[in-house]
């Protein structure tokens, strides 16, 4: 069979359709870039707020007006949180929960394969990473979450913290290495707990990876800053440990983060950044922030405000609250009107964009090495590549006829295009 998959939503979503896709052509199965050509259609929803619930609905609605003759299977958060009525949903002809996510291969076989050997045996070692133009692979480490942070919806659809064994995710690596991926980025829904429930830490595991593991570059998604110890940062003494991290606040202000029941308190997050700043060199932190939570009050936005100034963040990422059914804060008082959330949202966002125009102009006219990613041809003919530094600022160069597509080059970074938030770049090393 022909198998195409899409995700919506986080990091841990795409982790788990590198894992499928492999799991798929092990068996003997085709990965297609192409709905058009699909047998089988799998989208990995998400539903982290109303709007990608509702943008979840439209892509799946969308793939099966646009194959119908495909099987269409649904999984992700918003297939735990509404499965039922999904399951009656046109066109849909599996729900697959959370719950069972780890066994997705197997259950779509076992439903809508034939007992025939496919026409096609794909060669166990193509990486479906590639077909699908990746340089960067998401290795998924856990799912689930202990904490019930009041706004989030997640926890309750991913259910309890389970983590994947060290040494398979050391062989998961090692076939990637195997395959040319040049960078991982560890997942999941709460990265910092993992090994909670084998014994184990997230320290352990990286410093396994590191060990076990020749991958060039290893990356973080987001983690919570409680979770980290104090030696953690003694870690990125390795340079094959990229030197950025995403650490969401959420708020500026304490008392709105009591009501989150977040785990943070402002001031402690403060010298944890101040740590992880001087001990590991042209660190990048960043960050997301809700506004608009139940109960903000113009006194705590403006907090907010100046505390996220004050830290500095290398990008923001900004969202409105927005209430999701059986969450607590979807009964809190003193809900914010939309407008003031808009307004809120908007200052936060221009804010944010200052914030990373210093950070990147910090860099023009330094030299760093860079994953070059992807490449296409401008109106002149010339080659356009973008890519990234160790920490995370997105750079572009042009060139004549070097494929730099997955390699690793010294980078002279010349200056900060403000169009299109990037630095422009003139490769040091032309040797390919």
């Amino acid at each position: 069979m022909k198998i195409y998959i899409k995700a919506l939503g986080c990091r841990l979503n795409e982790a788990e359709l590198e894992q499928w896709s492999a799991s798929f052509m092990l068996k003997g199965h085709s990965m297609t870039a192409e709905p058009d050509e699909a047998d089988v259609i799998i989208v990995n929803t998400c539903a982290v707020t109303s709007d990608a619930e509702r943008k979840s609905r439209q892509l799946f609605n969308r793939l099966y007006r646009q194959r119908p003759e495909s099987y269409l299977v649904v999984t992700g958060c918003y297939s735990s949180l509404k499965g039922d009525e999904l399951a009656h949903t046109l066109g849909v002809d599996l729900v697959i929960s959370n719950a069972q996510k780890d066994q997705l291969p197997e259950l779509v076989l076992e439903k809508f394969s034939s007992q025939s050997m496919p026409l096609i045996a794909m060669d166990p070692n193509e990486s479906a990473l590639f077909q699908r133009g990746r340089q960067r692979a998401f290795i998924k480490i856990q799912d689930g979450c202990r904490y019930r942070c009041t706004y989030c919806i997640v926890t309750i659809a991913r259910g309890e913290e389970r983590s994947r064994l060290v040494g398979d995710i050391i062989d998961e690596i090692n076939c990637l290495v195997g395959q040319g991926v040049q960078e991982v980025v560890l997942t999941g829904v709460h990265v910092g707990g993992y090994g909670a429930d084998i014994n184990s830490t997230l320290k352990t595991l990286v410093v396994a990876i590191l060990r076990d593991t020749d991958i060039p570059r290893v990356r973080f998604a987001s983690v919570e800053p409680w979770d980290l110890p104090e030696d953690f940062f003694e870690l990125f003494a390795n340079p094959r440990l990229m030197p950025h991290m995403h650490l969401p606040i959420q708020s500026g202000v304490d008392s709105v983060l009591r009501r989150m029941s977040r785990r943070s308190k402002t001031a402690d997050f403060a010298e944890l950044i101040r740590s992880a700043r001087e001990q590991v060199p042209h660190f990048n932190v960043t960050s997301d922030i809700i506004v608009g939570f139940p109960g903000e009050t113009e006194q705590e936005w403006q907090a907010t405000l100046d505390y996220v100034a004050e830290i500095g963040f290398g990008q923001l990422h900004v969202f409105s609250y927005s209430p999701r059914a059986n969450t607590k804060a979807a009964s809190l008082p003193n809900p914010v009107s939309s407008q003031i959330k808009k307004e809120r949202s908007l200052a936060m966002r221009h804010l944010g964009l200052e914030m990373k125009r210093e950070f990147y102009q910090r860099y023009a006219g330094t030299q760093s090495s860079v994953l070059w990613e992807s490449g296409k041809k401008n109106k002149e003919g010339q080659l356009v590549f973008h890519g990234y530094t160790p920490n995370y600022i997105k750079v572009r160069t042009t060139v004549l006829d070097q494929n730099l597509k997955n390699l690793i080059k010294s980078t002279d970074l010349v200056s900060y295009d403000e169009q299109y938030q990037v630095v422009n770049a003139i490769i040091s090393d032309t040797s390919l």
